[in-house]
This record gives structure tokens, C-alpha cells and sequence, in this order.
């Protein structure tokens, strides 16, 4: 379609995935409103219609999130409002205005016992507030807009951008003489900007349900921050490399429980979406040039 490009809001625009998605959606094809959550509060229901009316996006992605694990656990009604309220008002409003939201969500819907790669249609158990929030919001979507949604679950989300687990290791392998990183929760990391990659593919096709995406492999957090301090070494990010010893779980304990196992079956995603993941020391290697660029 020539000269038409699709109106598409992004929530959550400051957010990491928000700013990689301003980045790789090509703009020849998609008009972007950028919308961060100053500009936009997606709880606040009559604010939203009105701004949403007056925008009347085809599409929506919501990369709007409460995403502070630990603190969800004592503040469950700032967790609630952006993770269950939020996407409700948003599915409510693709219903009835025929548009189509891709709403983000999270491994920490399952309770991580599965020891096999989770599938769309798994039985979902979150073990922490920040999971059961997550999974509010999923299920007001499915209720609210089937045929107007995807729900699309990833894990372990990083960039170059925001407060990650990557950022924060850099930080930390600079600052201290030694770290303890826990051996045994297994994921997989996830790049923003495959997860970017994805989510233009599917603005692309707009398929419903509930699809998983993240980049391919398995690894531990013991895994993950071995890898950073590899990378980081290797394009002078950091100058030494320090002892990082593994620990169990019950090492460290968090407020919030994580589920030991979150590895996802991305399998639907691939063949529908026809996009292939990375494998994650790949994607990990990117992210890390990028930030050694700027670093420079």
C-alpha cells in the first residue's frame, strides 16, 4: 500500500524495549506515536480513551510496565494499576475501535517447576505479585479484545538502554573486587531488539492469542554474567576481569520468588511469524558493542 503507513502507539516509549522499538520499526511504513508514561498513563481509563480517540492508532504496542520485581511484592497497587488496569483499559478500546494491541508480558506468569520449555498454552502459576499483576493483565486482553490481541510473553529483557541485568553487572564488575551470581534459575536472556524484530513481524501479520518469544539457548544468571564480563573484556569495556562464584538461590534471597525454569517454546512464533531468534551470546555481543560505542 503506497503512501499509507499504520498508525502505531507505543506505551512505555522511555522504557528499554520502547526506545529499541522507535529504532528498528521502519518509519517509511509505520507512523510511530511515542508515548511515555508522563505523556500517558494507561490506568487512568478517561485519560486514555480521550488521548487514544483523538490519536486513532490501527495498532498498539504496550511496552508499559511495572517491572521492579522485588518492589512489586510491597507495592502491589502501583504493580496492579500499569500491569492488570492498564492493558484492560487498552484491550477495551482496540474492541471497540477495531484496532489491534500487542500487549508484552512475562515468563514470570509460570511457576518455573515445568523443567521443559514453556508453550503458549501451559498452565500459567506465578509465584510472585509481579507475576500475578502480569497475568491479570494478560487475561483482561484475552476476555476483553480475542479477536483484536497477542499477548506476547518474553524473558529476561535487556538493551543497552535502562536499568538491566546487564547494566547492572558492568556497574558492579567496575566497582567491586568480587560478585556471587545464583547457578540455578534458568532462562533466557532476551535482547531488546530481537524482541523488536519480532514484534514487527508481527504488526506485520497481526495474529491473536498468545504467542513466546526470546532469543535461543538456555542459560543460567551465573551463565548470563560470565558472558558480560567475557564480552565486556573482549571490546575494552572492562579493564579486568573479576572472580564471579555460583550460588543457589536460597543464596540470595529476594522478596519476590522467580520461577527456577523459564525457558519458552518459541515454535509457534517462528513459524508464524516466519522470524528466527538469535542465538543469546550473539544478541549479547551486539548490546555490548552498542554500548562500548558509546562508551568511546
Amino acid at each position: 500500500m503506497t503512501g499509507h503507513r499504520t498508525r502505531v502507539v507505543i506505551t512505555g516509549a522511555s522504557g528499554q524495549l520502547g526506545q529499541t522499538l522507535l529504532q528498528v520499526l521502519p518509519t517509511e511504513q509505520y507512523e510511530l506515536i511515542a508515548l511515555t508514561r508522563a505523556e500517558l498513563d494507561i490506568s487512568d481509563e478517561s485519560v486514555l480513551r480521550a488521548r487514544l480517540s483523538e490519536m486513532r492508532p490501527q495498532a498498539i504496542v504496550n511496552a508499559a510496565a511495572y517491572t521492579s520485581v522485588d518492589a512489586a511484592e510491597t507495592d502491589d497497587l502501583a504493580a496492579r494499576a500499569a500491569n492488570a488496569t492498564g492493558p484492560k483499559n487498552l484491550a477495551r478500546w482496540v474492541a471497540e475501535n477495531d484496532a489491534w494491541l500487542l500487549h508484552v508480558s512475562t515468563d514470570f506468569v509460570f511457576s518455573g517447576r515445568n523443567w521443559r520449555p514453556y508453550t503458549p498454552d501451559d498452565q500459567t502459576d506465578p509465584l510472585s505479585i509481579y507475576g500475578r499483576t502480569k497475568l491479570e493483565g494478560e487475561l483482561h486482553v484475552r476476555y476483553l479484545a480475542p479477536q483484536h490481541s497477542l499477548v506476547l510473553r518474553t524473558s529476561w529483557v535487556y538493551s543497552e538502554f535502562g536499568k538491566n541485568f546487564v547494566r547492572t553487572m558492568l556497574k558492579l564488575m567496575i566497582e567491586k573486587d568480587g560478585l556471587t551470581v545464583v547457578a540455578d534459575q534458568l532462562g533466557a536472556p532476551s535482547s531488546t531488539h530481537g524482541l523488536a524484530r519480532c514484534i514487527g513481524a508481527a504488526l506485520e501479520k497481526r495474529p491473536l492469542g498468545i504467542m513466546h518469544w526470546q532469543d535461543s539457548g538456555v542459560a543460567s544468571w551465573y551463565d548470563f554474567a560470565m558472558a558480560i564480563q567475557d564480552e565486556a573484556l573482549a571490546v575494552g569495556l572492562l579493564d579486568k576481569a573479576i572472580p564471579i562464584v555460583p550460588i543457589p538461590t536460597s543464596g540470595y534471597p529476594t522478596p519476590a520468588k522467580r520461577p527456577p525454569y523459564s525457558v519458552m517454546d518459541t515454535t509457534d512464533t517462528v513459524k508464524t511469524l516466519n522470524v528466527q531468534p538469535a542465538y543469546w551470546r550473539h544478541e549479547l555481543r551486539e548490546v555490548i558493542n552498542r554500548l562500548a560505542a558509546v562508551s568511546r
